[in-house]
């Protein structure tokens, strides 16, 4: 079960609880009507949300974050440092989205006896190159949704997998247009199934 920020319908988090993997997002925002039982989190560990959540004692102690066995760190930072030098032309204003925090969420992690893993640039890539099918508008990056759900998919392509709380709006350098039309061509192929939800919006560059 891959919990996004959106709004988990009414039962939703029972279903989501009684489920054997459970993966959360940053902040948990989904814990409590999404269910509590966590499993992983997965985190942008770059820029803004990174730095945020590694400094902030509520996050640390937060129950799902406690509760979680694993840390995802969901950018590359071989990937975002190559991004550096062309955000900075295109994007002067996110000059600190590709500042790496890598390093302290795997310091975290053993300090807190989780696991800590990197998800791999390939990822990434894939995802862009399944995204460029529905003509995508410029973005930056995909959403850490939409790279979770590449990474689940790869790791784990005989598992049934169910999002809940994906709205599929947000920050508007994600392509959640596109996403939505790549994760609805998954649920038509039978890979994924969805959750009934209502949309969250996030304008966070880590949605």
């Amino acid at each position: 079960m891959i919990v996004g920020n959106g709004e988990v319908g009414e039962g939703g988090g029972e279903i989501i609880d009684a489920s054997d993997f459970i993966i959360r997002f940053n902040e948990c925002r989904s814990y409590g009507a999404g269910g509590t039982r966590t499993d992983v989190i997965a985190v942008c560990n770059t820029g803004r949300p990174a730095k945020a959540m590694l400094g902030s004692e509520s996050w640390r102690v937060h129950p799902g974050v406690v509760e979680a066995s694993e840390i995802w760190s969901v950018r590359d930072p071989e990937k975002f440092a190559a991004m550096r030098a062309p955000l900075a032309a295109s994007h002067p204003e996110l000059d600190d989205f590709c500042d790496d925090y890598t390093n302290q969420f795997s310091d975290f992690c053993m300090q807190a006896g989780k696991v800590h893993r990197v998800i791999d640039k390939q990822i990434h890539d894939a995802v862009d190159q399944a995204l460029s099918a529905f003509l995508p508008a410029p973005y930056v990056v995909p959403s850490s949704g939409m790279i979770v759900i590449g990474e689940v998919l790869d790791r784990f392509p005989d598992d049934d997998v169910t999002l809940a709380g994906f709205g599929h709006v947000g920050w508007e350098w994600h392509p959640f247009a596109a996403e939505k039309q790549l994760v609805d061509s998954y649920v038509a192929a039978g890979r994924l199934r969805r959750l009934a939800g209502k949309p969250f919006v996030s304008f966070s560059q880590g949605a």
